[in-house]
C-alpha cells in the first residue's frame, strides 16, 4: 500500500470497528497519517454512524439492539464500496458526498422501520374484477322498490374469511374492514363471492360509509323512476367511485368537504 492509493470504505469500517491484524491496522495508520482525504473520508464514516444510531435510538428505543442500524449501514456501506472505486468518491464535491450520506442514512432508517412497525391496512377502494365483476338477482325495479330494509345484509363468517383469502390477505384485521357488495342488496346485487369484496373503512377517504351514500343515491334515482335498475346495478359495478364522482357532482367524498 502506498500514499498514491486511497483506502476503500471497507478496510476504513474494519479499521473503526477493530477487525484488523496488527500489522493492516498500522498499515491503515500509516495511510491516514499522511493521506487527508482519507481522514475525511473515515471522519465522514463516523459521522454517518453516529447520526445513524442516534435517530434510530430516538425512533425506535430499545426494540432493536444499539448494533442492528449500526451493523446495517455498516453492511450497506461495505456492500456500496465492493461496487465502486474510492477514488469516485473525489470526483465530485464533498458536498455531494454528504449528500449520499444522507441518503444512505435516510434509506437505512427507512429499512428499518419497514421491519419493525406492523404493515399497515392493505387498501382496497376498487375491487378487482376478476375476483368481484358483480353478481345481481333477476328482479324488477317494484321489487327492489317495496323492500323496506335496505341495508345490506351480514355475510357469514366463513364466506368472510374466503373473501380475504382470494383478496391474498388472510391475515389481516377484519375489523378494518366491511366485506362489501359491490352491488348492494338494495338494488337487486346477489349473495355471491363474485359480488363480495374487502372494503378498508378508513385506509381511504373512498372507504365503505363513502359507497354507502352512492347505494343510496342510486336506489333513489331508481325508485323515483328517474334512473333504470339496469343502470344503476352497471354503473356501481363498473367503477363506483367515478359513479359517486358523477352523481354528487364532486371529485372527493362529500364528508371532506
Amino acid at each position: 500500500m502506498t500514499f498514491d492509493e486511497h483506502l476503500p470504505d471497507q478496510r476504513l469500517l474494519l479499521d473503526m470497528e477493530g477487525e484488523l491484524s496488527p500489522q493492516d491496522a498500522k498499515l491503515v495508520r500509516d495511510h491516514l497519517a499522511g493521506c487527508w482525504k482519507c481522514r475525511a473520508r473515515r471522519q465522514d464514516l463516523e459521522h454517518a454512524i453516529s447520526g445513524f444510531v442516534r435517530v434510530y435510538q430516538q425512533e425506535f428505543g430499545a426494540e432493536l439492539p444499539p448494533a442492528g442500524p449500526r451493523a446495517l449501514l455498516k453492511a450497506q456501506l461495505a456492500q456500496l464500496s465492493s461496487t465502486s472505486s474510492y477514488a469516485s468518491w473525489f470526483s465530485v464535491p464533498r458536498a455531494l458526498t454528504a449528500a449520499a450520506l444522507c441518503g444512505l442514512l435516510l434509506f437505512g432508517l427507512l429499512l428499518v422501520r419497514s421491519i419493525t412497525q406492523p404493515p399497515k391496512t392493505p387498501v382496497v377502494s376498487i375491487p378487482d374484477s376478476r375476483l368481484t365483476p358483480g353478481a345481481t338477482l333477476l328482479v324488477s325495479r317494484p321489487a327492489v322498490c317495496a323492500q323496506e330494509n335496505i341495508k345490506n345484509k351480514a355475510v357469514p363468517v366463513a364466506l368472510q374469511r374466503k373473501v380475504f383469502e382470494e383478496y391474498g390477505i388472510a391475515g389481516a384485521d377484519p375489523r378494518a374492514y366491511e366485506v362489501d357488495y359491490l352491488v348492494t342488496p338494495a338494488l337487486g346485487g346477489a349473495d355471491d363471492i363474485h359480488n363480495l369484496w374487502p372494503h378498508s373503512y378508513s385506509a381511504t377517504v373512498w372507504n365503505a360509509q363513502a359507497k354507502d351514500a352512492l347505494e343510496d343515491r342510486l336506489r333513489q334515482l331508481v325508485c323515483d323512476g328517474n334512473m333504470d335498475l339496469a343502470e344503476a346495478q352497471r354503473e356501481i359495478a363498473s367503477n363506483w367511485i367515478a359513479a359517486y364522482k358523477k352523481y354528487f357532482r364532486t371529485d372527493n367524498p362529500l364528508e371532506l368537504q
